[in-house]
């Protein structure tokens, strides 16, 4: 090997591993905005997840409703959203065509405004909650504990029955929730229904993001890595084998032309969810992953309609 293919490699190596270690832990987004910038009132509330983990949150309060809806958020956000269009998430994002901020407070206003109240959480190792887990993301193995502990904050600060429950998990949120739907039916029972933006295996996006940083054969000791890092490998990390546990009304959406990951993905989990009542929204004219996390802030019609027909 000559010095020059043996310093390309180094290079290449160490940009696995960098790979690999954000993937694994990923920089946590700022909280940077707030309800506050669209005239909502709101408490900052703190619950635990089922392990314990305190999880920080946002309670927006809708005046005479019945009716919840408990939101969480992407891998690498925070409640309120990923500020990508600055350093050092720019750097990481730009790439694949999202170097854009994403806020999804106006998500929250929306909802409110429809008549609903409105519980939006940091996942751990996210946001202003807590580290857990040696600081490393699982993809629902872990997380999904933090969808059970919202739940059962929202039975306990309401009582059990006393407030109908539908849930916005978006991304790794929804992954989380498929998982917890595994692991903690019972949990479920009374929830009446679940809008779940773009779940993603993390196969899938691996092999993607690997591709645009020129690793694409890298995959098999991206893995390893991964392994070595957190103890899961991705083919412990399977959403598509989890939506088939799935028993709410479920409404998934997702960007066609999204280059970090592929359609059938999506689609998979979606045939693989055993009940009639769901429904799959595709997302034309765009390659940005980002822009399937703005859809319900630009039109929210389709996603108000469901949450409507199942939560009346």
């Amino acid at each position: 090997m000559t010095a020059e293919t043996q310093s390309t490699q180094q290079q290449a190596d160490e940009a696995l591993r960098q790979f690999a270690d954000g993937f694994a832990s990923p920089p946590r987004s700022p909280v940077l905005h707030s309800p506050a910038e669209h005239g909502l009132q709101y408490e900052d509330v703190t619950f635990p997840a089922h392990d314990d983990v305190p999880l920080e949150a946002w309670f927006i309060p809708a005046d005479g409703s019945s009716r919840l809806i408990i939101a969480n958020h992407p891998l690498g956000f925070s409640r309120s959203g990923i500020p990508t269009h600055v350093q050092p998430w720019h750097a990481a994002w730009a790439a694949s065509g999202n170097g854009f901020e994403v806020d999804l407070v106006p998500d929250y206003k929306i909802l409110h405004d429809a008549g609903y109240h409105v519980l939006a959480y940091d996942l751990r190792n996210h946001g202003l909650s807590s580290a857990a887990n040696g600081g490393v993301v699982l993809h629902g193995f872990s997380e999904s504990r933090d969808v059970i502990g919202s739940l059962e904050y929202a039975r306990t600060r309401f009582g059990a029955g006393e407030m109908t429950i539908g849930l916005f998990s978006r991304c790794m949120g929804a992954v989380s929730t498929f998982a917890a739907m595994t692991r903690y039916p019972v949990a479920f029972d009374g929830v009446r229904c679940l809008v779940a933006p773009q779940p993603v295996t993390p196969r899938y996006i691996a092999e993607r993001r690997l591709a645009v940083l020129g690793l694409g054969d890298r995959l098999d000791d991206f893995n390893t890595l991964l392994r070595l890092r957190t103890s899961v490998g991705l083919e412990q990390r399977v959403p598509q084998e989890w939506a088939k546990n799935v028993r709410v009304p479920t409404f998934l959406y997702q960007v066609r032309g999204d280059v970090l990951t592929d359609p059938s993905d999506v689609q998979a989990m979606y045939d693989n969810i055993p009940i009639a009542e769901k429904k799959l929204q595709w997302i034309e004219g765009t390659t940005a992953r980002w822009d399937g996390y703005l859809e319900f802030q630009r039109r929210p019609r389709p996603m108000l309609d469901w949450f409507a027909q199942y939560m009346a």
